[in-house]
């Protein structure tokens, strides 16, 4: 028995949590980022959980991590100069992409420069069929001279993507060997290993990615690992996964792609972790940052999963928590743009030099500097005392924007705050709509630094009546990676027609996707337990240009019963289209497997609910609502269970402050959490 440790490293904060084994205790805090030292944040937390905690390297028994290097990387364009080798005359493929235009109401805009710019993709003679067939033999000259031309032009890396290397990866694995004969020093990546997918864009896009960031997290994950051993940290490390499963480091090594949305995924496993809990049915989480707000959906305490998230500004074809990001967290700067209007993001003043108001040297201002202007945020609890807040150099610049605009100084900052609040209830709407949902009916769960301060005006405007606050909201995403299970995704096209006769090789192709996952988890991840296999196959009616997935059960199949799958499939086509064909002919484009070996969970402390009113011991001056006001002021601490208080008021804790309009009633449930309720005859403002 020990201590196992999360951390979750952000745009502004690195945040640790830190579960007692024995005592069933919980223990958190933040340190600031070092984006010139990445891992530093790392060992520094890990000395303030001693200092504060008395808890020693040596006490741990567990450490998972969520890291931001890989997109980090991607956003920053600061991974290695890759080269691609395609098939001869198929050169073109990142260029064009799916000839979708970024924004299809701005008819200026254009694509990103791809990851791998034109002068580095060269065509390679062979060619594989589409039935795994050779049509032409990979020609070993023509690959020698697009090695030379590569290197020629500086290439530390190559992605190999041959047409149809998902049917057969033989061209893909010839060429490897050779370039590893020919030229050692380059990194080398084949799309079939990578993700092996049936389109060849979306199978390219995606090696180019894990090619482009693997050097660099490899790099970073090896140094982690020799720091916390250093330290005297001994369980082996865990990496969280995009797909809200978590794998040793050692692997994230080898699987970079997999980890790229680590952190938000480790927010959203944590609040469906908390929904859970709390015997919340319907949530939407909400994870504000010092950079964006995360977004998810999670029902029946488990959240969605999907394809073609959007990694900086490029799809990524990987099994992933589905999170919609919104330019708009805590650092995110407003400015005048050239109209004379007020903005606010998607730029961001991140940890460095971070608001103006933390005194680090910002010039820019923020939603944070907003917040600051207004009054509402108690300026002595802030991020574990890690900042000091300044209120004269957030007046200092958001001044100017008032003067341009001609507005007062807490018009305009209450103006930040709710464009930044639109923005956000825009992109949310439009979520719900895509996914069918009445937003009414969920409650919103605020976590991260940000969260809380923003959740009850987004919950107003979107017409929720809910809003949960977790006890330690600042740091669920290091406590959700405490809550991940072991878990990994296995795929391989089909392509043929879902019918009785082809039952069989539906049963094979999971037999053998089980078999590799199985080798996974034992040789890998030394998963000692016993895991859990899940299939489901990608479909469509024949003709069609999207896959719905659905579940597939291997013992139905081994009777050559199709049936209930093609049900399923039809009944969740009717359920997002509003109509399904029966009578249509059905194609099985892929088949998916995942494996969860399920881990030990914390257990979150339960209380009783002792019903008492709490009178707010301080208050603020602060400008709410459009007008100025004496504001009640709550320390988390005193919120006990069963404790209710009123609005307005703000309630401050050591890693966020919650900020609770007029119009909502509040209570503690057994669990610690806020549950802020807004009124049926509360206005929108």
């Amino acid at each position: 028995m020990g201590y196992r440790v999360g951390v979750d490293i952000g745009g502004t904060f690195a945040d640790f949590c830190a579960f007692d084994e024995t005592a069933g205790s919980m223990g958190t805090v933040k340190v600031l980022t070092t984006p010139d030292k990445p891992g530093q944040e790392v060992i520094d937390g890990l000395k303030a959980l001693e200092d504060r905690f008395g808890i020693a390297p040596g006490d741990i028994s567990y450490f998972t991590h969520g890291t931001t290097v890989g997109i980090n990387s991607i956003i920053m364009r600061k991974g290695i100069r890759l080269a691609m080798f395609t098939t001869e005359n198929f050169c073109d493929v990142l260029e064009l992409a799916r000839l979708k235009m970024p924004d299809p109401y701005h008819l200026l805009s254009s694509r990103p420069e791809p990851l791998v710019t034109r002068d580095l993709v060269f065509g390679v003679a062979e060619r594989m069929l589409a039935d795994g067939t050779v049509d032409s033999p990979l020609d070993e000259d023509s690959l020698r001279a697009a090695v030379a031309a590569a290197k020629a032009r500086g290439a530390e890396g190559v992605v190999i993507s041959f047409l149809h290397s998902y049917r057969n990866p033989a061209h893909e694995q010839q060429a490897k060997r050779l370039i590893a004969e020919i030229a050692p020093e380059l990194h080398v990546f084949t799309s079939h290993e990578v993700r092996p997918i049936i389109r060849e864009y979306e199978r390219s896009s995606t090696a180019v990615i894990h090619g482009y960031v693997q050097p660099r997290v490899s790099q970073y994950l090896g140094a982690l690992q020799e720091a916390l051993s250093g330290i005297g940290v001994t369980p082996e490390p865990m990496i969280t996964k995009s797909n809200g499963g978590i794998m040793s480091v050692e692997v994230g090594k080898t699987a970079c792609v997999e980890m790229l949305l680590s952190g938000t995924a480790a927010g959203v496993m944590g609040a469906a972790f908390v929904a859970r809990e709390a015997g919340e049915d319907k949530v939407l989480s909400l994870d504000i940052g010092g950079t964006s707000a995360d977004v998810a959906i999670i029902t029946g305490g488990q959240p969605g999963y999907g394809m073609n998230e959007v990694v900086g500004d490029f799809p990524i074809f990987v099994p992933t928590v589905s999170v919609t990001s919104i330019g708009e967290g805590g650092g995110s700067i407003a400015r005048i743009d050239a109209a004379g209007m007020l903005t606010v993001g998607p730029d961001s003043a991140g940890s460095t030099p971070g608001p103006a108001a933390y005194g680090r040297g910002g010039t820019q201002a923020t939603i944070t500097d907003a917040f600051v202007t207004l009054g509402l945020l108690d300026l002595s609890a802030l991020g574990y005392g890690m900042v000091s807040v300044d209120r004269d150099k957030a007046v200092e610049v958001i001044q100017p924007l008032a003067d341009s605009l001609g507005s007062t100084l807490e018009e305009t900052a209450e103006g930040i705050v709710g464009i930044a609040v639109s923005g956000m209830f825009r992109e949310v709407s439009k979520l719900c709509s895509r996914r069918g949902i009445d937003v009414g009916e969920f409650s919103l769960l605020a976590f991260g630094g940000g969260g809380p301060m923003m959740a009850c005006f987004l919950a107003r405007d979107l017409g929720m009546k809910r809003v949960i606050v977790p006890p330690s909201p600042g740091v669920l995403s290091a406590l959700g990676g405490l809550t991940a299970d072991v878990r990994n995704d296995f795929t391989e096209t089909a392509y043929y027609d879902l019918a009785p006769a082809n039952a069989p090789r539906m049963g094979e192709t999971i037999a053998r996707l089980t078999e590799k996952a199985r080798r996974w988890m034992v040789e890998e991840q030394h998963y000692e337990g016993r895991p859990v296999f899940h299939a489901s196959g990608e479909m469509r009616y024949r003709g069609q240009s999207f896959e719905i997935e659905v579940p597939i059960d291997p013992a139905t199949l081994a009777k050559g019963d199709i049936t209930p799958v093609a049900e399923a499939f039809h009944a969740e086509h009717r359920r997002l289209y509003g109509h399904a064909d029966p009578e249509a002919p059905i194609q099985i484009i892929a088949i998916n497997l995942v494996v969860t070996g399920h881990s030990a969970k914390p257990t979150l402390p339960r209380s009783t609910p002792q019903p008492k009113t709490v009178t707010a011991q301080a208050s603020m001056s602060a400008w709410l609502d459009g007008a100025r006001r004496e504001v009640p002021l709550f320390k988390r601490n005193d919120l006990t269970p069963g404790a209710t208080f009123v609005s307005p008021c703000v309630i401050a804790q050591d890693d966020t402050t919650t900020i609770v309009p007029a119009g909502f009633s509040g209570e503690v449930d057994g669990h610690g959490n806020l549950i802020l309720t807004l009124a049926e005859t509360a206005d929108a403002h």
